[in-house]
């Protein structure tokens, strides 16, 4: 039977062939190649013998394969994979590295960090160095070649920052260090110092003409971070690393950068036990460190953030390097207040180690000051009618060497194209915000404004202590308080014992949940009261809070130095936070401890308010000094104190600022003041304003706003409030009593009557 195979559709074709009696089967893929090789070509028409054509495929089929180095298919496969893998092995290989263009040039910018400088950052150093940059250009050599320490603190625009950045470059491609990291006030701060290295890396073509074993393979990516991992020189990979948080430089024999790393960290963020890992299995740990402006202007204006970056700065950061081995470190930094961490940092006599050098921009000032007064005014005048300072500028080219004597300035180069002297430009700068001048430019900040003369510093509350022991009460304290802080993530409270006369000890503060942490703000707190009662509400973690604090402050027995155990006579609880008003009432109605908790109320009282001694007392009321306890009225049947807190705060604010010693004094516990830094921010958290109103003055107290945190200052104005409840008093402030009425019997009256 013959057939025509070529008008047959496939499908058909192949159930014709699979039921001959020869029982052969294919399918229509093979269909196609079979009737090719068997010379059945498309559309010549051919009749086809069904059972010849069968007999065919069978003996195709059963016929031996020839080799796979023989058959034409696997070959033409094979040569295309080639081809392929050819082809991609040629995108990922970088090919030759360029010769080095100038080996002189190379040999001497390795040696000579100011000639790196001048020879391959043209652009970025383009005026004449200044005595001081040479000087600082020499230290941070120094550093780099042969290790140590060295903080510096230059003018605003004076290229601290970027002479910290092409040491990095410096170290790392001459090979004098093979790990560099950079450290920022924050991840962020170092990330830009990092993107900005990486830029230099990738697109300056002077340092890929003298060093192209580094910037060949990285400008090879294109930019593209995706291709750092295949890439390949000479058949092997490169091993670069090119992330936004870190950069590897290309592993290349021969290469004194090979392999070098350069990685960022925030100073408070994750820093210890950095470390790489290098293909070969070898660990390596950071050799030099560059920190940037490591501080902010908030952590600057807090004595206790300043002391936490200190600590971080010695253990973490100085430890980088591991066991038995020595880190260098190059820290340029900025000024922001008189005793923050750059300050303290460039002091050579509490840190020598960091060979701090202060340079200024203005060495000394002018001496014709009423030259200088007329030409601030001409320029003012100027400035308003819009001529840019161009008036002043002419009256300055008119007296300048009047105007000029007895100036020295660091940088005689620097002024801006409208300006004619250094001089001139920075006294433009004194001009335009004097404060911002002298803690940008001079590395010499102003004292800090105070509201008034007499309010408290930091450094004055945290230096009150007694070196008492903690939860040790002294011999004369006859009363003991306690007063708690209700917010929503923390309780915060203190413990202050008192003297009759109102010399008092604090002898305890601290927070429920306790931190664990030198330094915290609420709002960054870890451990909160919903961590440590699963399962509640914001109402039911305050109850349970304030019952197992109250059960350790109210239920231990407090000794004296005498060996009497004391317990805590009265304790306040803050009832002013909006949702925590009604638990505190349920709490001090439910709790054990019933009869010594009141729940309190501060109230502003200002010199237009009506003052606590105005007020009409009622039956039933207690009354003391600028504080009262109403009867009890309303639906909540528990007794409560209100007190005056503008009165209290200047109270407690003048015990705080008697020396110690004297009656009336209150003091801290301890021997450390680096111990109560935290305490003594949120003691002066707040300023008092002195107001006149309705005849009267009145401190009204307001607060800070680079201070957030006020907590323990509210809680040792409760303390002081109840010490009152408790019947200390201090010489002067007793409430003058009202006079003894006669007490006249009935025979006397009419003795009296008729006498009259």
């Amino acid at each position: 039977m013959a057939i025509d195979i070529q008008k047959m559709k496939p499908s058909a074709c192949c159930r014709t062939l699979n039921s001959t009696p020869l029982g052969t089967v294919i399918n229509e893929r093979q269909l196609y190649r079979y009737r090719t090789e068997a010379g059945i070509r498309i559309g010549d028409g051919t009749h086809v013998d069904l059972l010849k054509f069968t007999a065919w495929l069978i003996e195709k089929r059963h016929a031996p394969k020839p080799p796979a180095d023989e058959d034409p298919y696997v070959k033409v496969k094979e040569k295309a994979r080639a081809r392929n893998a050819a082809v991609a092995l040629a995108g990922r290989d970088i090919g030759d590295l360029p010769p080095v263009e100038d080996t002189e040039r190379k040999a001497k910018a390795a040696g000579s960090f100011q000639f790196f400088c001048e020879a391959y950052f043209k652009l970025t150093f383009h005026l004449s160095w200044s005595p001081d940059h040479l000087k600082v250009i020499r230290k941070i050599e120094e550093a780099v070649v042969r290790g140590g320490l060295f903080s510096l603190a230059m003018a605003r625009g004076s290229g601290k920052s970027s002479l910290a950045e092409v040491a990095c470059i410096w170290a790392v491609l001459n090979g004098y260090r093979d790990f560099v990291c950079l450290i920022g006030s924050d991840e962020g701060h170092a990330c830009d110092m990092l993107d900005s290295i990486k830029t230099e890396l990738d697109a300056n073509e002077l340092l890929l003409a003298d060093y192209p074993e580094v910037c060949f393979p990285i400008q090879a990516l294109d930019g593209i971070a995706n291709r750092a991992n295949g890439q390949l020189y000479q058949g092997k990979r490169t091993q670069i690393g090119w992330t936004a948080k870190e950069v590897v430089l290309p592993t290349i024999a021969g290469s004194e950068a090979s392999g070098a790393i350069i990685k960022v960290a925030g100073l408070t963020g994750r820093i210890r036990g950095m470390k790489f890992k290098r293909p070969d299995g070898k660990t390596v740990r950071p050799s030099l460190v560059v920190l940037d402006d490591p501080q902010t202007d908030e952590s600057a204006r807090s004595l206790s953030q300043c002391a936490n970056r200190e600590a971080i700065l010695a253990g973490a950061v100085l430890g980088l390097a591991g066991p038995g081995k020595k880190i260098s470190g190059i820290m340029p930094c900025t000024v922001i207040r008189p005793g923050d961490m750059a300050d303290s940092i460039l002091d050579r006599d509490q840190h020598p180690e960091w060979n701090g050098e202060r340079t200024r921009m203005v060495n000394s000032f002018p001496t014709n000051e009423t030259l200088w007064e007329r030409y601030a005014e001409i320029r003012s005048e100027g400035l308003r009618a819009g001529d840019g300072g161009a008036a002043g500028t002419e009256f300055y080219r008119e007296n300048k060497l009047a105007m000029d004597h007895g100036a020295d300035v660091a940088w005689k180069e620097r002024f801006n194209h409208d300006e004619l002297s250094a001089i001139q430009h920075a006294m433009n700068l004194k001009l335009q915000d004097e404060a911002a001048f002298f803690a940008e430019y001079q590395n010499e900040p102003l004292p800090a404004e105070t509201v008034d003369a007499d309010q408290l510093t930091q450094e004055q509350v945290a230096g009150k202590i007694n070196n008492m022991p903690r939860h040790r009460l002294p011999i004369a304290a006859n009363h003991l308080t306690s007063f708690i802080d209700v917010q929503g993530k923390l309780l915060f409270y203190v413990v202050a014992a008192w003297e009759d006369d109102f010399t008092g000890y604090i002898v305890d503060y601290g927070t429920y949940p306790d931190q664990q942490r030198s330094h915290f703000t609420l709002r960054d707190a870890r451990h909160t009261l919903a961590n440590a009662t699963d399962g509640t509400g914001l109402e039911g973690s305050i109850y349970a809070g304030l019952d197992s604090l109250t059960t350790d402050l109210l239920g231990r027995e407090w000794q004296r130095d005498d060996g009497a155990a004391m317990k805590i006579g009265r304790c306040l609880i803050d009832a002013n936070w909006g949702h925590s008003t009604n638990v505190v009432y349920q709490f001090c109605r439910q709790s054990p401890h019933a009869s010594i908790l009141l729940p309190s109320h501060g109230r502003f009282v200002g010199a237009s308010s009506n003052p606590f001694s105005e007020y009409k007392r009622r039956p039933g009321d207690r009354v003391g000094l600028n504080w009262r306890v109403p009867s009890i009225n309303g639906k909540r049947a528990i007794r409560h104190i209100i007190y005056d807190t503008n009165w209290w705060k200047s109270f407690t604010h003048a015990r705080l600022a008697v020396a110690m010693g004297d009656r009336g004094c209150l003091s801290i516990f301890g021997d450390r003041v680096e111990q109560h830094r935290m305490f003594a921010e949120q003691v002066t958290a707040e300023y008092y304003i002195r107001t006149e109103g309705r005849g009267r003055t009145v401190d009204e107290w307001k607060a800070r706003p680079e201070q957030p945190d006020n907590h323990w200052l509210d809680c040792l104005v409760g303390c002081s409030v109840a010490a009152s409840m408790q019947g200390a008093l201090l010489f002067g402030t007793d409430l003058p009593s009202a006079p003894k009425r006669e007490r006249v019997s009935f025979k006397d009256m009419q003795r009296r009557r008729k006498n009259n």
